[in-house]
Order: C-alpha cells, then structure tokens, then sequence
C-alpha cells in the first residue's frame, strides 16, 4: 500500500522521525509539492497526507487509487470535504495536538509588546553602559494584572489562554458559538468584546460568518491601549483596516502569527505597520507539539486500516 506524504517539511524539518509512518505503507515523502506536481506524486497513492497543499474535487477526482486523506493540522479547508465524502474518502485532521503551544505563543507575543525583553535584550549591550540613570527606557512597560482579556471563540486553546490570563491575575471575558459557562470567564456579546478588552485574542475557526470579523468599525470600538492576538487565521482580520488602526495610533499594538496569504506578498500592509510584532505561523511548532502531531498522523492511519477510522471530518456528510 502506498502512502505519499506531499508535503512534510513544516512537521519534520528533520528532528522528528517517519519510522512509525513507515511501519504502516510504503511511504514516499516529499518536503514540498507545487500544484501542478500533485498528479503526478499521488498518481498510485492509496493514501495521502498533506497539510497546505490543495486537494479540490478535481484532484479528488483524477486519483482513482484514492482512499484515505490525511491532514498534518487541524484546519481541512484545503480538502475539499464533500468531494471526498462523495466517494467514501475518510478526512482525517489532528486536533487538539498544539493547544498548549498555541496559548505560550500567545502570551510570547503579548509579553514582548506589554515588556519588550527581546527589545531591550537587542539594544541594552549598546545603551546600557551609556545611559546616565541606572536604567533607560526604550518603549511603555504595561503590567497585565488587572487587565482585561478577551477571547474570541473558546474552545480548548481559547480555555487555555483563559487560565493562564487568570495566572496572570487577568479578567477573562469572552465571546463563542457554545454557551461558556467556565468559572472565572464572563460570556459578553461581540460589542462589548472588542470595547472592554485590554488584550483580545483571537481563537475562532475560519468560517464564511467569521471571515474579517476583525473588520474596521470593531477596530474602532476598541481603546487606544489595547492589543490585538492573532494565532487562529489570518482572515479573520481586514489586514488593510488593522494596519490604518495601528498606523493612527487607535490600538496599542498587534501580535499575529498568521496573515491572509503565506508566505505574504510585500505590499501586505501589516508588514511595516506601527507596532505590529509579527511571527512566521510558528505558534503550533514546538517539537513536542509536532511529535503529538506526528503520533496522532500514525494513529489516524492505523485506525482506518483496521477498518474504523478517527478524527474523520466527512462522517458526518456520509
């Protein structure tokens, strides 16, 4: 049984090991697979693993081989569902693997714009020793406790950035499709979110409803103190109305992992905005996180080999 893997770089740069997945199939894994090579590598492969490369009806439909997907994510909008589910193709993603991960890399973010460590870590070796007070100030330093964060959508990484706000002494209110009914977190409509958040992290799937649900009139809505979290996807901000909004001075900062398009073309304008900490999608990245990853990849296709497959997104389409 063959299995292609058609783009594996971002789980296993090279520190983790396919021994396992090799165990399974006959694997061929590839770092990176343009569009126009996705025929020709998967053209035999019973089984497919990818993480951003496209796999739309058509595609589904000219591997006749076909019988398993498999996602390196948890996101599977790049699979189309309902083509797949149409020929009895299970979908398999891994969720929950980065939830720890994520919510570090949120406070990593928030922690930089509020106390700057790496800032001054890069400038203190010049300055320091010139300075004629026994410290020097290169940028506000904000104390979180007391503070409001926000967070929208709440699932497992939203609760978990929930608990380490309230560690930090912080008010946690919160905005999400489920009722929220976890001590110490207040539900408040979408309004309130963006006008009383001090800090507003965005944990939200990407849906049609949620597309640029970060759009300008919210933006206003927020005070000119705040900051703005993204690790979720990048859409779900008007990138254009957030660079205008930092640019004026109408938030304090934004710290984003994601953006629209990835890698971004030049003329994104959140690239030279004013206060704006960007990070290369790498909040999920941890080595422990991508061998929970990896494990639960291993797991998915054994599951389905003995006929009774996990974390398939096209149950529910059968």
């Amino acid at each position: 049984m063959k299995l292609v893997v058609l783009d594996g770089y971002t789980l296993n740069p090279g520190d983790l090991s396919w021994d396992a997945l090799r165990k399974l199939a006959d694997v061929e894994i590839f770092d990176r697979t343009a569009p126009g090579e996705v025929l020709t590598r998967a053209a035999d492969a019973e089984l497919v693993l990818t993480n951003k490369v496209k796999l739309d009806a058509a595609l589904i439909a000219a591997l006749p081989n076909l019988r398993y997907i498999g996602v390196l994510a948890t996101g599977y909008n790049i699979i189309d569902v309902a083509a797949a589910a149409k020929r009895g193709i299970p979908v398999c993603n891994v969720p929950g693997y980065g939830t720890a991960s994520v919510a570090q890399h949120v406070f990593a973010l928030l922690l930089e714009m509020t106390n700057g460590a790496g800032r001054y870590g890069r400038v203190t070796p010049d300055k320091w020793s010139q300075s004629t007070d026994f410290c020097f100030y290169e940028q506000p330093l904000v104390e979180l406790e007391g503070k409001t964060l926000g967070i929208l959508g709440f699932g497992t990484i939203g609760l978990a950035v929930a608990r380490i706000g309230t560690a930090l002494g912080m008010k946690v209110i919160a905005h999400a499709r489920r009722p929220i009914t976890d001590a110490g977190v207040t539900a408040v409509d979408l309004p309130t979110l963006f006008r009383e958040s001090d800090v507003l992290s965005l944990h939200c799937p990407l849906t049609p409803e949620t597309n640029q649900i970060v759009k300008a009139e919210r933006l206003q809505l927020m005070k000119p103190t705040s900051y703005l979290i993204n690790t979720a996807r990048g859409p779900l901000i008007d990138e254009a109305a957030l660079a205008d909004a930092l640019n004026a001075g109408r938030l304090a900062g934004a710290g984003l992992d994601v953006l629209s398009v990835e890698p971004p073309p030049p003329d994104n304008p959140l690239l030279h905005a004013k206060n704006c900490l960007l990070t290369p999608h790498v909040a999920w990245a941890t080595r422990e996180a991508r061998q929970r990853l990896m494990d639960q990849v291993v797991a998915n296709i054994a599951a389905f080999l003995a006929g009774a497959p996990v974390h398939d997104v096209t149950a529910s389409l059968r």
